[in-house]
């Protein structure tokens, strides 16, 4: 209470009661995987391609992650996450080796410089190195090409003395394929050649993980599990399970344990959604017996696509395939931009899709929907589309996505905005005040589509009283909170019932 003790006027704020509950971010993802460089078991905030690449280097021959990353923001994602495992390759950090090449010299035993690729792996041993005359000839310029699969990178009138048009200084500020390692004393002229870099390992040929290299350990904030002290992702996403699946280093049993684990972290942080893949190559009976034979989970926390998808590789030059669960991340921050939680992640487009593995039938699809396959379908003059939005859970309640992802975001919301009813007076004002505070959220997200109902009282209600809060609860400290939601289900099966139509004859007076 204030104190009073002379005349005069006195100035209070006094709170209203009314304390508002913002609404949480809904698509924030995160990667774990394999990269070329950055730290290990550190997760990374990245919000766009540029500031992956500069982190953990670009794509990297044999690993999904980059690629999935790329489709990730490609498709509209806008933060994510990436934890870096150790693929076991290299030296003891798990760095690949980088392709390397010595350009021979004019005159004399000495090499004037070694050239080294940027990007580890096999990538490097792409790159080519040619030496020219200059276009302004003299007896120290020249000219350097760096080549390298649909890319090509020109250094004219460098030299070997100090300056600006140092070869060394010129390539390390401008290059993005090279680093030239000086070597001391060096002063004569490389040869007119060409030199093909090598040296570099491709990471299929060293990888090396266990199942317990993508779980991790929370204590020690390693792999996935490390991702249990941030409460903003809402999206766990894991594409190089399955580089390690297609070269044998982890077997089916592994696969199913990792994304036992994947679904246990979701379900124990209760905010977030895993995205499941499938391996490459099964058919529709394959790819229904693998979900329920191999792996059969039964969870409300965990989606599960198919098939591949085919996209171009910028490394190679080519297409290839690539695990749909980095588009489909995505496209769920896409949807929920542009839509809402509440709206079914489906129908949606895969932006840089150029076909599919497998063109499914509908008759195959009807056989792997029920069981909570997720399909991505082509339709003619429409594009490559995700066809499916449900959940791995057989609780009828719990079988659409967009239901679990919307009770995430609501509960994640109250959560975060009743902290300030933690030690107020358990009394009638803070039922009042609380009811109001939640009523007011819930009726922005009833105004906003996600709640099914024409008035207020038919899409929620909010129940803060002495009923269930009775004194035996009130001397234990507990406040009891009942909230009941009516979410918006999808249109999944639009039927249109088509009949023949007599009007009959009438008879004109």
């Amino acid at each position: 209470m204030p104190t009073y003790l002379s005349p005069g006027i006195y100035m209070e704020e006094v709170s209203s009661g009314s304390k508002p509950i913002e609404g949480v971010g809904t698509a924030v993802a995160a990667f774990v995987g394999f990269a070329s460089t950055g730290p290990f078991n550190e997760p990374v905030l990245v919000t766009n391609w540029t500031q992956f690449v500069g982190t953990f280097g670009g794509f990297v021959d044999g690993s999904y992650l980059a690629h999935s990353v790329y489709a990730y923001f490609l498709n509209g994602g806008g933060v994510a996450y990436i934890v870096r495992i150790s693929a076991g390759a290299g030296d003891e950090a798990g760095e690949l080796p980088s392709s390397v090449g010595e350009l021979p010299p004019t005159d004399g035993d000495r090499v004037p410089f070694t050239v080294k690729a940027i990007t580890p792996g096999a990538d490097g041993d792409r790159i080519s190195i040619q030496i020219e005359d200059a276009s302004e000839p003299s007896d120290d310029t020249f000219k350097l090409i760096v080549r390298s699969p649909g890319r090509e990178e020109a250094f004219d009138n460098v030299t070997l003395s100090r300056g600006p048009n140092n070869v060394v200084t010129k390539v390390r500020a401008e290059s993005e394929l090279i680093t030239i390692q000086e070597t001391r004393g060096a002063t004569v002229m490389p040869a007119r050649t060409t030199v093909e870099l090598t040296g570099g390992a491709a990471l299929s040929a060293t990888i090396s993980v266990a199942p317990k290299d993508y779980i991790g350990d929370s204590a020690d904030r390693t792999g996935f599990a490390g991702l249990e002290a941030i409460d903003d992702i809402t999206m766990l996403v894991v594409p190089d399970l399955m580089t390690a699946f297609e070269h044998d280093i982890v077997d089916e049993e592994g696969v199913k344990g990792v994304q036992l684990a994947m679904i246990a972290h979701c379900e124990l942080m209760a905010n977030r959604v895993a995205v499941l893949d499938t391996p490459r190559g099964l058919n529709a009976q394959q790819v229904k017996a693998w979900r329920n034979d191999v792996t059969g989970y039964d969870s409300k926390y965990a989606a599960m696509y198919w098939p591949w998808v085919k996209v171009m590789d910028p490394v190679q030059g080519k297409s290839m395939f690539m695990p749909p669960s980095g588009s489909i991340a995505g496209i769920w921050a896409r949807n929920d931009d542009t839509r809402g939680v509440h709206k079914a992640p489906a129908n949606e487009v895969v932006r840089g899709a150029l076909s599919l593995e497998l063109q499914i039938t509908k008759g195959e699809h009807d056989q792997l929907n029920p069981d909570g396959i997720n399909c991505l379908r082509s339709f003619p003059g429409q594009g490559i589309r995700v066809w499916g939005a449900r959940t791995l859970s057989s609780d009828p309640e719990w079988r659409y996505l967009n239901v679990r992802r919307l009770f995430n975001f609501v509960e994640s919301s109250i959560l975060g905005g009743t902290n300030w009813v933690v030690f107020e007076p358990n009394d009638p004002k803070l039922w009042d005040s609380v009811t109001r505070t939640v009523t007011m959220f819930l009726r922005r997200v009833w105004r906003d589509g996600a709640l099914f109902g024409r008035t207020q009282a038919e899409a929620f209600f909010v129940k803060c009283d002495d009923e269930n809060n009775p004194p035996e609860n009130r001397d234990a400290g507990i406040l009891t909170v009942e909230i009941g939601i009516a979410p918006v289900k999808p249109a999944e099966f639009v039927v249109f019932r088509i009949s023949q139509f007599n009007g009959g004859a009438g008879v004109e007076e």
